[in-house]
């Protein structure tokens, strides 16, 4: 996918294409979390079609409910594209997989309960539209998972410090 995305902004003009590379990770990120938020959008409307149509649940229920599944198949798709294309992790084995994934869907729970919160107050509470609400919401979301992932959750491994180096061949 990467290649591809490279590969389409390989004939754009020269700015336009230093612009992509120069923010390359921001700009993957950008459009992943794009495609997440689609999945995260379209688990949403069916949880909620289907507590609506049949569950006969309340507001509080279907905002709660519907929250928790869209956020369960967003983050897993989110971080297996996050993985992979945007910070194109080295993670290798089982126990390191299993820390960094742990680490990424530690950071979602953190915007679980940031997204959980403004969808209670706007659409259960304050009763505003239940698709404005949860624009607003995935926009806060995209953003502090784009800081958490970058800072905690991917981060490279700094180089050994010269000195060390140095004197394991000296």
């Amino acid at each position: 996918m990467k290649k591809l995305i490279r590969k389409i902004v390989s004939v754009f003009p020269k700015p336009i294409r230093d612009l992509y590379f120069n923010y390359e990770d921001k700009w993957l990120y950008l459009f992943f979390g794009g495609l997440t938020t689609v999945v995260s959008f379209v688990a949403a409307g069916f949880a909620k079609w289907v507590l609506e149509k049949w569950g006969g649940f309340g507001v509080d229920a279907v905002s709660d409910i519907s929250t928790v599944f869209s956020w369960v198949c967003a983050v897993t798709f989110a971080y297996l594209t996050n993985r992979v294309w945007v910070f194109d992790s080295e993670v290798k084995g089982a126990k390191a997989l299993i820390v960094e994934g742990g680490k990424f869907y530690g950071g979602r729970v953190f915007t679980l309960a940031v997204e959980w919160v403004v969808m209670r107050a706007g659409f259960a509470w304050l009763g505003l539209n239940y698709w404005a609400v949860k624009i607003f919401a995935n926009v806060l979301v995209l953003i502090l998972n784009y800081v958490i992932s970058k800072v905690f959750v991917f981060r490279k491994k700094k180089d050994a410090p010269e000195s060390t180096a140095e004197e394991a061949n000296g």
